[in-house]
């Protein structure tokens, strides 16, 4: 339980790293900071593109009713099965492996597009 709440805290959080350093007798402070974000990872308009093209393409949704905001069984009247099937869509898209209890978890867009947006791993 405590590994898994690290892992969750860790996936948001972004730590400032510093160092001092003496360089010709001057102190210098060089200052990094670590992000749960490389370079190269997903911006979060080409992941929130992502997630509404996939749930628009559930054969039980109305894509005009897709929003960013949009709760799969409140707004769309989608059933526990229909949410896992977006999910490993979700999956699918973005080569990830979500596991069973974080899945269990992602009902509606927003849930899903942070979930993608905070995972290292995503493509």
């Amino acid at each position: 339980m405590a590994s898994a709440l690290r892992s969750s805290i860790l996936r948001h959080v972004r730590v400032p790293v510093s160092r001092t350093m003496v360089l010709n007798g001057f102190r210098s402070t060089a200052v990094r900071s670590l992000s749960a974000h490389a370079d190269d990872h997903l911006d979060k308009k080409e992941v929130i593109d992502r997630v509404l093209d996939v749930i628009k393409s559930h054969p039980k949704v109305d894509p005009s009713k897709v929003t960013p905001d949009v709760h799969f069984t409140n707004d769309l009247g989608l059933d526990s099965l229909d949410t896992v099937e977006i999910v490993m869509a979700i999956e699918e898209e973005f080569k990830l492996e979500i596991p069973d209890k974080e899945a269990d978890k992602i009902d509606s867009c927003p849930l899903a597009i942070e979930y993608v947006y905070n995972h290292p791993m995503s493509s």
